[in-house]
């Protein structure tokens, strides 16, 4: 069966990027007869906004949306995190790094996603203490297939380098959290943003080193206004509540979909479930970004 996922941070409320990403991956996933759970991905406590997932829930509750299963929280789940962790200490495939940001810009080369870590310490010995941990990566190429952007092919190593699974200041790293909540919550298939596609190839490569279930992953283009990406840090607008069918009507239109139809139901029942049924991956345009 199709698992499905929707995994916002709560930096903010949310706005038209967040939720062309929630209708794509709600319409692919209900479009299968699978479920669709929500995640609140609020491991970086310090970028948290107090009651925004509240908000986000709120606004997504109120465009009809209808998530399986409870929504879980990442900050409550930091045990699981550090016992996977652990698996990969004792294989001996991770080491403590003590180089700031500066020393990695000023003896590192620019990759498609920030600096390449050169490695610098792969080969000392340090313990945790205000150090972070990365993973020791294997020279080799992770090939996927995109429901939407098509093939990808990156080099683990030469494009990436050693990254990060917990950062200095004690935070369990974006990457390793995702791969092993999408595995402890059998999510087999990922639509998001492009934003994120760079990210498929390290955890790919993680779901081997742990011994977890591939998943299938589908990247929808990326809003974009005065060709910077919608976002929290953008300070984009928050979606606008009373205008709830015309902001599905317009991710539908961004998505390539047939809006026409579903704008004439009076519903937002009607409104959803002919949108389900219409729904086809294979319009979503095939580009990283679309200006708004």
């Amino acid at each position: 069966m199709y698992i499905g996922r929707f995994a916002p941070s709560p930096t903010g409320p949310m706005h038209f990027g967040s939720l062309i990403t929630a209708v794509a991956s709600y319409l692919d996933a209900k479009h299968q007869h699978g479920i669709w759970k929500v995640r609140i991905e609020d491991l970086d406590q310090p970028r948290t906004v107090k009651g925004s997932d509240k908000t986000i829930l709120d606004a997504l509750h109120q465009h009809g949306f209808h998530w399986d299963d409870e929504v879980i929280y990442q900050s409550h789940r930091l045990d699981i995190y550090q016992s996977f962790l652990s698996k990969l200490n004792e294989k001996k495939i991770t080491y403590y790094c003590e180089c700031s940001r500066k020393e990695i810009a000023d003896s590192a080369i620019t990759g498609i996603d920030g600096m390449i870590y050169p490695g610098t310490c792969r080969n000392k010995i340090l313990d945790s203490n205000h150090h972070a941990l990365r993973v020791k990566v294997e020279d080799l190429f992770i090939e996927f297939e995109d429901k939407i952007q098509g093939g990808i092919k990156q080099n683990i190593l030469k494009e990436f380098g050693d990254f990060i699974l917990k950062r200095s200041d004690g935070i369990y790293a974006y990457q390793l959290a995702v791969v092993i909540d999408d595995a402890l919550q059998n999510i087999n298939t990922i639509i998001r943003g492009s934003d994120l596609i760079d990210s498929s190839s390290r955890q790919i490569y993680l779901q081997k080193i742990l011994s977890l279930p591939k998943v299938a992953y589908g990247h929808v283009p990326v809003a974009t206004l005065n060709q910077k990406k919608l976002s929290k840090e953008n300070q984009s607008m928050p979606i606008n509540i009373s205008n709830v069918k015309d902001n599905l009507i317009a991710c539908l239109k961004f998505l390539g979909q047939d809006y026409e139809v579903v704008r004439k139901e009076n519903t937002l029942t009607n409104f959803w479930a002919t949108a389900i049924q219409l729904w086809d991956i294979s319009l979503v345009p095939k580009i990283k970004t679309i200006e708004i």
